[in-house]
């Protein structure tokens, strides 16, 4: 594997992770090795040094930690280079065969952790002179992929120069969560979620993602981008359409894509007015986002969003799926809400109190942090008399499954690995969400909205539950910050 951009900051806090943890469980292929390439000048030695303060091992695999740390850095090396120089990619290509020599097949994957302006000159280069001669090249390629729909189908068509569909993997780390692989096997091996995933008894479904923190001086890249083009339009869309899809013919790649691309084909365009966008000011010692010093004079960069999107079929018709993203909130987590119909002609509404919203059915996926699904249900309080409160029936993975989850980037490294494309995003899944955003993120630019401005650390702007009661929603997280024992 060679990691372009190998003096970065994800491949150091990520990528260099990942991989040592899929050899210190002997997923790693018996004859691989790491190169590192990037326009730093670094010896062999320098570069393993640079790479060793970032490893560690788990407590399970501690005992041969040591040697597996020195095994592991034997295996990897430096060239530096330019990324628009065929030659400096050819010489690194000639230094590759040396560890390939007496192979049949020798495997190639590139992993760019660039940023996407020279997209297309790395995949030139390492395709035109650093392609495998004798077995598969493989490109990952980190978002942003564009900013809309045009700059996509630009880089799009760019990078089709030189790669096939095949090669590329465009990478979505939230793909590769452990909660959203599991989404297809909760739904299709459990008989009695399927019947219920259907607007008959679903009321809403929301996506959604908070982080307690601001852009911590990291604002001048993230102002390019924005909350929406951030999160919204990649991870929260996809884990919606996975979310969404009809059942696959089968669990291969493309069929599951298929499914994907025919409900953000099926989304209804969105409106302005079901956006609501805010920008987090300081609060106490915490600085707003304009403070920040990379951050441009007078931005309007929203660092949060909700969005109501919706699915005309017939499984989905009239339910609203409410997708929200935010930095600098009251709590850092991401979930899919599942808000259940009530129960008609319900025998016991005169027990449940005055508000049925706070005692529907609802199915909670809790994609990070302490992994979990729950469902709620009303129950009798033991006793005399029949008293009703609510309960949640609970997996928690931390106290359930005794072992330690993977890292997102070690699930999707070792599928691209092993060629499995189930959990990385297709051309046409990328071109549909770019035709979904695009027309609100340039009315929202040609129009110079001002972002709605909410505390550090609060639960976002005012206009988000106005979003919500508009269409007859609570939002679920904060119903859970209103009863402290829901919220874990």
């Amino acid at each position: 594997m060679v990691v372009i951009g190998a003096s970065g900051d994800l491949a150091k806090k990520k990528i260099y992770p990942a991989l040592f943890a899929l050899y210190v469980e002997g997923h790693l292929p018996e004859y691989f090795t790491i190169w590192g390439f990037a326009r730093s000048k670094m010896t062999d030695e320098e570069f393993r040094e640079y790479i060793g303060t970032s490893l560690s091992c788990r407590l399970a695999d501690k005992d041969n930690c040591a040697e597996k740390f020195d095994t592991f850095l034997e295996r990897c090396f430096y060239h530096p280079g330019q990324y628009s120089n065929r030659d400096d990619f050819a010489a690194l290509s000639e230094k590759m065969k040396e560890p390939e020599k007496g192979r049949k097949t020798a495997d190639r994957v590139f992993y760019l952790s660039i940023p996407p302006s020279i997209f297309t000159q790395v995949a030139a280069c390492a395709s035109d002179a650093a392609s495998s001669p004798t077995g598969y090249t493989r490109v990952i390629v980190e978002k942003p992929f564009g900013k809309d729909s045009e700059s996509f189908r630009q880089l799009s068509a760019d990078l089709y120069q030189h790669l096939t569909e095949d090669q590329m993997y465009r990478i979505d780390h939230y793909l590769g969560k452990e909660l959203i692989e599991n989404l297809t096997v909760l739904r299709f091996a459990n008989l009695i979620f399927e019947p219920l995933w259907s607007r008959s008894f679903i009321r809403n479904v929301q996506v959604i993602f908070s982080e307690d923190f601001g852009t911590e001086g990291r604002g001048g890249y993230f102002d390019q981008y924005g909350i929406i083009r951030d999160v919204i339009q990649n991870h929260l869309l996809q884990i919606m359409s996975l979310f969404a899809m009809e059942p696959p013919v089968s669990l291969d790649a493309e069929d599951i894509r298929n499914e994907k691309v025919k409900v953000l084909r099926n989304m209804s365009p969105i409106s302005m007015d079901d956006v609501v966008i805010g920008q987090y000011r300081g609060r106490g010692k915490k600085q707003g986002y304009l403070d920040d010093p990379t951050v441009p004079e007078g931005s309007l960069c929203p660092t949060f969003a909700a969005v109501a999107c919706f699915i005309d079929n017939a499984r989905w018709d009239g339910v609203p799926f409410l997708l929200k993203a935010g930095k600098a909130l009251h709590s850092k987590r991401a979930e899919i809400r599942v808000q259940f119909r009530h129960v008609p002609g319900n025998l016991y509404k005169n027990r449940l109190g005055v508000n049925l919203d706070q005692t529907t059915n609802e199915l909670v996926i809790r994609i990070q942090p302490n992994e979990s699904i729950y469902l709620k249900i009303n129950n009798k309080v033991p006793g005399l008399g029949v008293n009703l409160d609510v309960q949640k029936l609970d997996l928690s993975y931390k106290t359930r499954y005794n072992k330690h989850l993977p890292d997102a980037y070690e699930r999707l490294i070792l599928d691209v690995i092993n060629g499995d494309k189930r959990l990385f995003i297709r051309n046409d899944e990328l071109e549909a969400a770019w035709d979904l955003f695009t027309p609100i993120l340039k009315e929202m630019e040609s129009k110079k909205m001002a972002p709605e401005l909410y505390p550090y650390n609060s639960r976002g702007p005012v206009g988000a539950h106005y979003l919500a009661a508009k269409h007859g929603v609570r939002w679920g997280d904060m119903a859970d910050a209103d009863n402290p024992e829901w919220d874990t």
